[in-house]
C-alpha cells in the first residue's frame, strides 16, 4: 500500500488543534465543562467516522492489540455493536420510507438518532476508553458547545446555560478538513473508487474493516467484478 504517513500526520495536527480548542474553552468555563475520567456519556453516542479517521483508528488498534484474547474480545464487542447499529439504521430507513421521504420526517429521524444510545466497543469494564489517546475528534469535542447545521449542541452533563453566549465549535468546518484528508488518501492510493472519501462508518466498523487493496480500490478491478 502507498505511504499514508503524511496524511495521518496532517490528521494529527488537526487533532492537536481541536484539543487546544477544548482546553481553551475548558479553562474559560471550568465550572461548565464537567468531563472527567470514568464519565462515558459521549461513548454511548452514535456517529460515523470519515475515511481518514476510520483508517487512523484502525491502524492504532492494530498496533496496540496483537492477536489474542483481548483483541478478540474487542472485535466481538465491535461486531455486536455493529449489528445493533445496522438494525437501528434499518428502522430509521423504514420510518423515512413509510413517511414518503419528507423533510419533516427526515428531521424527526435525525433528532431521534441524536438521542440513540449504544455503547462504544472501545469501552473497558470501568467505562474507560482503551484507545483514548487515539479517540476520534467527535469524542474530543463532545463536552463543549458545538454548532451543526446551524443548531447548537452540548453534552447534557455539562453546566452551560441555555441562551447564554459561549464559544462554539463549527463542526462543519472540521468535517470539511477531514473530507480533504480523506480525499488525500483516495489520491495517494490512486483508488479506482472516485467516491471512496465519502464513505463514513461507525467506530465498530472501523475496527472490523480490513483496509486492504481490495477495500481501497487499488489496482485494476477484478475481471469477474
Amino acid at each position: 500500500m502507498p505511504e499514508l504517513d503524511p496524511v495521518f500526520e496532517a490528521y494529527e495536527k488537526l487533532v492537536a488543534e481541536t484539543d487546544a480548542v477544548f482546553s481553551r474553552v475548558a479553562s474559560m468555563y471550568p465550572d461548565c465543562v464537567t468531563c472527567k475520567s470514568g464519565c462515558s456519556d459521549c461513548c454511548h453516542a452514535t456517529f460515523d467516522l470519515s475515511l481518514v479517521e476510520a483508517m487512523y483508528l484502525n491502524l492504532r488498534f492494530q498496533e496496540s492489540f496483537d492477536f489474542g484474547p483481548q483483541r478478540s474480545a474487542i472485535l466481538e464487542r465491535a461486531a455486536d455493536t455493529d449489528r445493533k447499529l445496522t438494525r437501528l439504521k434499518r428502522d430509521y430507513f423504514r420510518e423515512l420510507r413509510d413517511a414518503g421521504g419528507s423533510e419533516e420526517a427526515m428531521n424527526a429521524i435525525l433528532e431521534e438518532a441524536s438521542r440513540a444510545r449504544i455503547r462504544c466497543p472501545l469501552l473497558d469494564g470501568e467505562d474507560r476508553c482503551i484507545l483514548y489517546e487515539y479517540r476520534p475528534i467527535t469524542c474530543r469535542l463532545y463536552g463543549i458547545p458545538s454548532v451543526i447545521g446551524g443548531k447548537t449542541h452540548v453534552c447534557g452533563k455539562t453546566r452551560f446555560n441555555t441562551g447564554q453566549g459561549y464559544p462554539t465549535v463549527q463542526i462543519e468546518k472540521i468535517q470539511d478538513r477531514l473530507d480533504q484528508l480523506s480525499q488525500g488518501i483516495r489520491d495517494a492510493v490512486s483508488s479506482r473508487f472516485k467516491e471512496l472519501h465519502t464513505v463514513y462508518v461507525p467506530v465498530s466498523m472501523a475496527l472490523l474493516t480490513n483496509y486492504d487493496n481490495t477495500y481501497l480500490g487499488i489496482g485494476p478491478a477484478p475481471k469477474d467484478a
